[in-house]
């Protein structure tokens, strides 16, 4: 009588549901079984190895994915397929337009040219993390060619490269547009997990910025008296509004008595509709703040100037309803403003800084008044109080040394010397 010792391995029966296992002509392996597929649906699975332990062992690993709910992926297709689908169907109802256009810039840059020809259902964290160290340390002029559309080569084209690498946040944003899309891909179960997730590039070290000391702050204030946007640089510096988020207020945003703005939109400017008022940038933007009485007083006076401006200008006023506008009306670019902002430092005799980084001084001046990190960040808008305590880490340490010198000079004995603690460097 033959036992299923003595029957031959390719033809010893299996379990029911665990496939079946054979060899083929060409010598490989072959083992096929159903597992869970999009849609509540069972599909046929194929795999292959060099022996029957190899075969058997791929086809097992599936079913037991399949047994703990996870479907098979069913994306056939290349990741530069995949991309370009999520851009044009996915992204573009749930981003921003200038996200959405930034994130279509990543994904042709290098997206596409690194991992594009991989199949999407293949792609592996090995994958992603020999891309990005390939782009953390490839000269960008040499790979994109940008030296040969020059008039005169001076990197690669002339053999002298100019390493001029990616940023660590360059690369951090990258490869957070590729593990978006990869995560929409698991969410419609075209792939199984999203392999970008365990690929870890490390915290890149946040922009330095130089925020205005009191000194400078109370400086450039004096210098914007007379200025005709005097009321927004004050708005700036004693709030903390982003530049949008001034550019885009109304009239009918503010409560001169009641000494209230409501933060409800932000302008900027779009590919597609120009200049336009869109949301917040995030709900938490969306806010009411309370405006400081010389706030109050120098809207009043520009409410004042706007109305003699629109009597001057006559037929020729556009009503655009935003508090600050342009001499006709219409609303003002944010260039423009920058431009005002760098003609009023110079004319305060300040040094060089970004027109954001007077939202950077407000919260390092509340801050150094001991002002509570949660105020702080409603009036900032910010999503999370770790965004705030994350950005002005710098200055919280500098008010630990403080508290720490301070209880240094408490707990001296009335025997010790007057003379001042030894204080560490300050930090920056």
């Amino acid at each position: 009588m033959t036992t299923p010792r003595d029957t031959p391995a390719s033809r010893r029966v299996r379990a029911n549901g665990d496939g079946t296992v054979y060899q083929r002509k060409d010598s490989r392996w072959e083992a096929a079984g159903y597992v869970l597929a999009p849609g509540n649906t069972r599909k046929r699975v194929r795999v292959y190895g060099t022996t029957r332990k190899e075969a058997l062992a791929k086809l097992t690993e599936k079913i037991a994915a399949s047994n703990r709910g996870i479907p098979m992926p069913s994306a056939q297709g290349s990741v530069a397929a995949y991309l370009t689908y999520w851009l044009e169907n996915v992204a573009v109802h749930q981003l921003r337009e200038n996200t959405h256009t930034r994130y279509t810039a990543v994904t042709r840059l290098y997206l596409i040219p690194g991992l594009g020809r991989k199949k999407l259902a293949k792609l592996t964290a090995k994958d992603v993390r020999t891309w990005l160290n390939q782009l953390r340390t490839t000269c960008q002029c040499c790979t994109r060619g940008l030296d040969t559309a020059r008039d005169e080569p001076r990197c690669c084209a002339a053999g002298k490269c100019c390493s001029k690498r990616l940023s660590p946040l360059t690369l951090a944003y990258v490869h957070s547009v590729l593990k978006s899309a990869l995560e929409h891909a698991v969410r419609e179960e075209e792939i199984s997990r999203n392999v970008a997730r365990n690929v870890r590039t490390g915290t890149p070290r946040p922009r330095r910025f130089e925020p205005l000391t009191a000194d400078e702050a109370r400086q450039l204030l004096t210098a914007g008296q007379g200025h005709r946007l005097q009321a927004l640089f004050e708005l700036a510096l004693r709030t903390g509004l982003r530049k949008g988020e001034l550019l885009g207020l109304r009239w009918e945003d503010l409560d001169l008595a009641g000494g209230t703005a409501s933060i409800r939109r932000t302008l900027q400017r779009t590919n597609t509709a120009g200049l336009t008022a869109l949301p917040t940038k995030t709900q938490s933007s969306e806010r009411r703040i309370a405006l400081p009485t010389p706030c109050l007083r120098s809207l009043e006076q520009h409410r004042t100037w706007q109305r003699r401006e629109r009597d001057a200008a006559g037929t020729a006023w556009q009503d655009s309803g935003y508090v600050f506008t342009r001499p006709n009306g219409s609303p003002i670019e944010g260039a423009t403003l920058t431009r005002h902002f760098t003609a009023l430092l110079d004319r305060a005799g300040l040094r060089r800084i970004r027109f954001h980084d007077l939202r950077h001084s407000t919260a390092t001046l509340l801050l150094e008044q001991g002002v509570e990190l949660v105020v702080i960040k409603e009036l900032l808008g910010h999503a999370h109080i770790g965004v705030t305590a994350t950005v002005y880490a710098h200055v919280r340490l500098r008010l630990q040394r403080n508290a720490i010198d301070l209880l240094g000079r408490t707990l001296r004995h009335p025997g010790d010397s007057d003379e001042p603690p030894l204080r560490a460097a300050p930090v920056r």
